[in-house]
């Protein structure tokens, strides 16, 4: 299977000052949330009180959507607008937090919250990470 570093490697170089290392980094960290927070909305929705999950549940499909869409930008490249991936990337940090707030609460409990909550707060890291390296 082809490797996220491998495949930004392969490709000319960025004219911004992100490195492949950092957005390999980012984009896996973006994939893994993603599906963390898809199985997770799944589990709480499968739970006997999956009323009282809603709003975990609609965080969590939240964050997937704009992970997904993040990942895609990332790894289509930025060209010279770092201000919409700098927007992309603060509202991604956002819904990764706000699945992170309450997956967290839940994660004593079940397993994929758990596992969202570690996914989710590894995302947030790394668009932070990439943030950085924006400004640099």
């Amino acid at each position: 299977m082809l490797q996220t570093r491998e495949l930004f490697d392969s490709l000319a170089p960025r004219g911004d000052h992100l490195d492949n290392q950092t957005l390999a980094t980012a984009v896996d960290a973006l994939s893994a949330c993603e599906q963390a927070v898809t199985a997770c909305a799944v589990g709480m929705l499968a739970e006997k009180e999956a009323d009282e999950l809603r709003t975990s549940i609609n965080r969590d499909l939240n964050c997937a959507d704009v992970a997904s869409t993040t990942r895609r930008v990332l790894t289509r490249g930025t060209d010279s607008d770092h201000a919409l991936l700098a927007a992309q990337l603060q509202a991604c940090v956002m819904a990764c937090e706000h699945s992170h707030e309450l997956c967290a609460r839940h994660a004593p409990h079940h397993e994929h919250c758990r596992l969202c909550s570690e996914a989710t707060d590894g995302a947030a890291t790394a668009c932070r990470e990439v943030m950085r390296s924006l400004r640099a």
